[in-house]
């Protein structure tokens, strides 16, 4: 049976490259090929002699996601959907600003999802499996060529807040950053990388200790137990007082930006009074409050706050001295909420 290459580390590959008789810095050679010029075909390494890359074909495989379809919405948002080896399907997101020239691309980390939060498409799915490292960067690579090739610009920035919760990928994740950071990859800066959590505080810690010093997202959607536990069961064992540990940790060691993302939803948690619960959970260090809009979800009770009560409730966090910014939603008119394309069909 033919090994995925990918899944080898350059130490791996040197090894294996040996073993077919070749010289040592053949491995270089490959591994340049697979991540600084995100190669998927032998064939197409050109510097290397035909009868090593015959060898290569005979003994390994490069087993990269596939385009399956996209969606285009009209805010130039574009929603793709991508099937994996084994026939699964994933999403990930284009979301352009053009006036500031940024393009950011989300990027999903397992196939569907294990935690359940009650307004997640995603969460109604059934978690398959961790992707490996190689499934995340080639979201990365296909969505940049794509939006070069419409918008004349590759991808800025990474946030990894697609399908799944990436530190329960933990070690995919990270070699996927690395590999996306690394001279030897796309040599993309960590500080235009976001990681996304519900919270997983013993991962967040984990987090603290890596030579890697990414951004970090957390989807609050709720600033006291019982209403994040009713949203998010990952509260029981993952309250509010151990993440703000754990925050405050990884603030400490890093000096990165720490982002709140809150889902606005309509009588839940749009009250002033909930506000000023935010404004007490962001006084522990320096935060950024974003304000989302809510994508309705089928068979989810939860809706959208009304856009002067999402105005009010960043009113209250300014007035406090809280950074907010209010995301409007994109996508409104194609599959916008995680998941729902990839659940298609």
């Amino acid at each position: 049976m033919k090994k995925d290459i990918r899944l080898l580390s350059l130490a791996e590959l040197q090894t294996e490259i040996a073993a077919l008789g070749e010289k040592a810095f053949r491995a270089k050679q490959v591994y340049e090929w697979l991540w600084k010029k995100s190669c998927t075909d032998f064939n197409l390494m050109t510097n290397l002699s035909l009868p090593f890359r015959e060898k290569l074909k005979l003994h390994f495989e490069i087993n990269s996601i596939q385009f399956d379809k996209h969606q285009v919405s009209n805010d130039d948002t574009i929603k793709y959907r991508f099937t994996l080896q084994d026939g699964h399907k994933i999403e990930s997101v284009l979301i352009p600003v053009h006036k500031d020239k940024r393009y950011t691309v989300c990027v999903s980390s397992q196939v569907g999802c294990s935690l359940s939060c009650k307004f997640c498409a995603t969460g109604q799915m059934e978690r398959m499996r961790n992707l490996d490292p190689g499934e995340i960067y080639d979201q990365v690579v296909k969505v940049s060529a794509h939006s070069e090739e419409l918008y004349g610009h590759g991808i800025t920035n990474i946030v990894y807040m697609g399908m799944g919760e990436p530190l329960l990928n933990y070690k995919n994740t990270l070699q996927s950053v690395r590999l996306i950071t690394s001279d030897k990859g796309l040599a993309m800066s960590p500080r235009r990388i976001t990681i996304s959590t519900v919270g997983i505080a013993k991962m967040i810690h984990k987090l603290c200790t890596e030579d890697i010093k990414v951004n970090l997202a957390l989807s609050l959607h709720a600033a006291d137990d019982e209403k994040r536990s009713e949203i998010m069961p990952i509260n029981h064992q993952n309250d509010l007082a151990s993440l703000m540990v754990a925050l405050k940790e990884f603030f400490e060691k890093t000096n990165n930006r720490i982002s709140y993302e809150y889902i606005a939803f309509k009588d839940f948690n749009d009250s002033i009074k909930d506000a000023e619960k935010l404004v007490k959970l962001c006084s522990q260090f320096p935060v950024r409050v974003n304000i989302i809009e809510y994508n309705p979800v089928e068979n989810v009770t939860y809706t959208k706050s009304a856009e002067d009560q999402i105005n009010k409730f960043a009113q209250h966090l300014t007035k406090k001295g809280i950074i907010c910014t209010v995301r409007r939603s994109r996508g409104k008119d194609i599959d916008a909420a995680c998941g729902q394309l990839a659940n298609k069909g």
